[in-house]
């Protein structure tokens, strides 16, 4: 059947990817936004619209998968795990020099990693009190797939934290995206730094890739995430503040577990924080984003 526009009238704009979604929900969430309920409430909005976000294109996905609430933890499974690995190349990834530009307080690479361990415990803090508002509702709308997006979301979040770590510590992964996404994805799965081989044999990224192993990691640790949150929501017990809390949790100890495990290596460059000052000083255009002359980001 045809479809018929009026003469002059544009196509919709497309919505922006879920990586792009969380992306902005980090960074938001790294700046200052204040203390008392409106604070808070803008936070919770910006959660929800992003577990929104998410449900929406695992709906699209396979939505029968999702009915019923046992189904729904099991939609943590395979499909969720395809999800989140067609995702994770794509979730942008400041390099050193844009993290310093846009951080420029921070002296040290412990203060740097403070930073940024707070925004993404923020973010992940406001996707579980967006769910856990919606769990409060007379008749929750879609729960199940709820969760599982929430989870989806809240790993993209850890897993942009992850990689950043390890260029704030010096540890990047190699090759290309795809590569150095199946290495921090197999990082965030097993909750340590990634395979210090790879990175005396960096070769091995290419070898890397996504491989079924790192696929068969990332869904029992997706499950496992399902599984946690989906008794405590189905009763209707969780409020906003325990989502909340449960996330933060969860986030700030897997930033911990990361860094303990990054900072007894050895940078792959011992000058790399010096490097990137200099990069930052003569606004170097960094693959994480470009620096303007007066030490900000675009």
């Amino acid at each position: 059947m045809a479809v018929f526009r009026r003469p002059g009238r544009s196509r919709p704009a497309p919505e922006p990817d879920l990586s792009e979604r969380i992306a902005e929900l980090v960074e938001e969430s790294e700046q200052p936004a204040g203390e008392g309920p409106v604070a808070e409430y803008a936070a919770k909005r910006r959660g929800r619209a992003v577990v929104l976000h998410a449900a929406r294109l695992l709906g699209h996905g396979g939505l029968a998968a999702a009915r019923g609430a046992t189904k729904g933890a099991v939609y943590g499974g395979k499909a969720l795990t395809e999800q989140l690995v067609q995702a994770a190349p794509r979730i942008p990834v400041r390099d050193l020099a844009t993290l310093r530009a846009q951080h420029p307080d921070a002296a040290f690479p412990e203060q740097l990693a403070d930073l940024l361990v707070t925004g993404a415990v923020r973010a992940s803090g406001a996707l579980g009190a967006g769910v856990g508002a919606a769990a409060m509702l007379p008749v929750p709308p879609a729960m199940p797939l709820e969760i599982a997006a929430e989870t989806l979301a809240v790993a993209a979040v850890e897993i942009k934290l992850i990689a950043e770590l390890h260029e704030v510590y010096g540890t990047p992964a190699q090759g290309a995206a795809v590569q150095r996404a199946g290495a921090y994805l197999g990082a965030w799965a097993n909750r340590r730094g990634i395979d210090a081989g790879l990175l005396v044999r960096p070769a091995g990224f290419a070898a890397l890739a996504i491989s079924s192993e790192v696929r068969r990691q990332v869904r029992r640790r997706l499950t496992r995430s399902s599984l946690r949150h989906l008794p405590a929501v189905v009763p209707l017990l969780v409020g906003a503040g325990i989502g909340a809390t449960m996330n933060r949790r969860d986030t700030r100890r897997l930033a911990g577990e990361v860094r303990k495990d990054l900072r007894g290596r050895r940078p792959a460059d011992g000058t790399y924080w010096a490097s990137a000052d200099s990069a930052l000083k003569g606004g170097t255009e960094a693959r994480g984003g470009a620096v303007d002359a007066d030490g900000t980001a675009p």
